[in-house]
């Protein structure tokens, strides 16, 4: 019987470790998870800064006025221009 009550506290035993340990574990896991969704906030909010300056560097008018000033370019006179067509009639 002494045999049996040992034998019982020592698998009693193991198994609450064995609980702490896994809990221990999941709380490890968890706050891994928020760290990495906090860091995945932050990319998208990066993300649509960088969205937002791209459209502001490519916006039509800011193209031209930089075409015109820097590269000092101008629109082609009228019997300049050549229009070409696709092969095929543009379909």
């Amino acid at each position: 019987m002494l045999r049996l009550n040992v034998i019982l506290i020592v698998v009693t035993v193991a198994c609450a470790l064995g609980a702490v340990a896994s809990q221990h574990e999941a709380r490890k896991l968890f706050h891994e998870l928020e760290r990495e969704q906090e860091r995945m906030r932050q990319l998208e909010v990066e993300w649509g800064q960088l969205q937002l300056e791209q459209s502001t560097w490519a916006a039509h008018g800011r193209i031209e006025r930089i075409a015109r000033e820097r590269l000092r370019m101008q629109t082609p006179a009228q019997g300049q221009m050549i229009a070409v067509e696709p092969p095929g009639g543009g379909n």
